[in-house]
């Protein structure tokens, strides 16, 4: 399998969960990580799996990411297997009930992520992901690692 791992992070909470998704991904084929300003649209078409990762920053995915999704030409992920993940404040931990409905309202990153790559031609190989910082600058919270591996491992398994 030839895969990669490209995100965007604000404050490095994204990038976290990109190193290890791509470890796990390591063993079963060749997997780099880059970051959203390091990728050439190009080099998308040779991949096997993309997995992207970003921030959600107002609802949405960050700045850095809808350019690199926007980059990427219509038909740029044929038979290109995709997964996508985000990094969030979970709407339990807001401390503001107009903030909390405000998320359930407008979501997340990944999953407007996940359609953006579907209409690229990619093909979702398992549900958009979201892994939850502490505080708006994070640290993740505990455990998110682990359940990024975990998602990884399935992820792997795809055929």
């Amino acid at each position: 399998m030839k895969g990669m791992v490209v995100y965007d992070s604000l404050h490095g909470n994204t990038k976290q969960v990109a190193e290890a998704v791509a470890a796990v991904l390591k063993g079963a084929g060749d997997v780099g990580v880059r970051h959203v300003g390091e990728v050439e649209a190009h080099e998308l078409s040779s991949l096997d799996l993309l997995v992207v990762g970003a921030p959600t920053h107002v609802f949405q995915p960050s700045s850095g990411a809808k350019k690199f999704l926007k980059s990427i030409p219509s038909d740029g992920l044929k038979d290109v297997k995709v997964a996508v993940y985000d990094t969030r404040i979970s709407r339990e931990d807001t401390d503001s009930g107009v903030l909390s409905f405000l998320i359930g309202l407008f979501g997340y990153a990944a999953k407007p992520m996940a359609e953006r790559l579907k209409r690229k031609g990619g093909t979702l190989a398992v549900p958009p992901e979201g892994f939850c910082v502490e505080d708006t600058e994070g640290p993740l919270k505990a455990g998110e690692l682990d359940r990024a591996r975990e998602w990884s491992r399935r992820l792997a398994s795809v055929e």
